[in-house]
């Protein structure tokens, strides 16, 4: 865990607002954060090369029920965080392009979008396998995506374009 601690995933206005601990309590939800942050986060957050901050990472179930959350939300298991950047929309659709193209081992990877919010949702499986799956979420609608159709929305490409070894990259100029 290079770029992100605990207390970031246990942070939440919400539950401070409504006097909910929400501290990680077992150790298994801290392995789960640290795979996540080591699979996922720190690389993604070197090849941005810029802060990114978790807006909702861990949740107590009391935490998920009074964000309206899922009953199965991998944040209550400490898999999941919500990410946002300084550079908001066009910030989070490079963090989309690195999570693509250097086909980091997400569980589920969402790029979401509520009224005047937008934020991006990974999601990493210590155990078991991840499903490596892409979703849009737009005012309430969730729906499953092609890897090629993320290329496509977000860099206006047809298909990835994949190289041996990974190279640095700025948002979508991949060649």
């Amino acid at each position: 865990m290079k770029y992100f601690t605990f207390e970031e995933f246990e942070q939440s206005d919400t539950a401070k607002k409504n006097n909910i601990d929400n501290r990680i309590t077992d150790n298994a939800t801290k392995n789960n954060i640290e795979a996540l942050v080591d699979n996922v986060l720190d690389p993604l957050r070197e090849a941005y090369g810029k802060p990114i901050n978790i807006s909702s990472g861990y949740r107590t179930r009391e935490l998920n029920a009074k964000l309206k959350g899922s009953s199965t939300s991998q944040h209550c298991k400490g898999e999941a965080a919500d990410l946002v950047v300084k550079d908001g929309k066009k910030g989070l659709k490079d963090l989309m392009v690195y999570i693509l193209y250097f086909q980091l081992p997400v569980d589920q990877a969402i790029f979401e979008v509520s009224g005047n919010s937008v934020w991006l949702h990974v999601s990493h499986k210590r155990n078991g396998v991840n499903r490596n799956q892409f979703l849009t979420y737009l005012n309430g609608a969730y729906t499953v995506v092609t890897p090629e159709y993320m290329w496509s929305v977000i860099c206006g490409l047809d298909l990835p374009i994949l190289h041996p070894q990974p190279m640095p990259i700025t948002g979508c100029d991949m060649k």
